[in-house]
């Protein structure tokens, strides 16, 4: 069986990072509107969380190409009809 390539390794990084840069703009931007640094920080922790949610619910909503689609039919013939009964 293949290992995930480095890409699929380092998705869920890439989507993180690009939530923190999200929010460290969102943080900034009401920095400087209200130069107090309790609020700003409460502002880039709820647009970090919020553009995490967003963007976790638009990489579920895209379909999975041909690609992906062979992988998954791929592991439900290696893994059989008994996986996941805990057995």
């Amino acid at each position: 069986m293949e290992s995930p390539s480095r890409r699929d390794r380092l998705r869920p990084l890439e989507l993180v990072g690009l939530s923190f840069v999200l929010a460290l703009f969102a943080g900034l931007v009401v920095l400087m509107s209200t130069r107090n640094i309790e609020i700003a920080g409460i502002g880039l922790g709820i647009a970090f969380i919020g553009s995490l949610v967003g963007l976790a619910m638009l990489t579920l909503a895209t379909k999975p190409n041909r690609t992906e689609l062979g992988d998954l039919e791929e592991q439900n013939r290696h893994d059989g009809p008994d996986r996941g009964h805990g057995s």
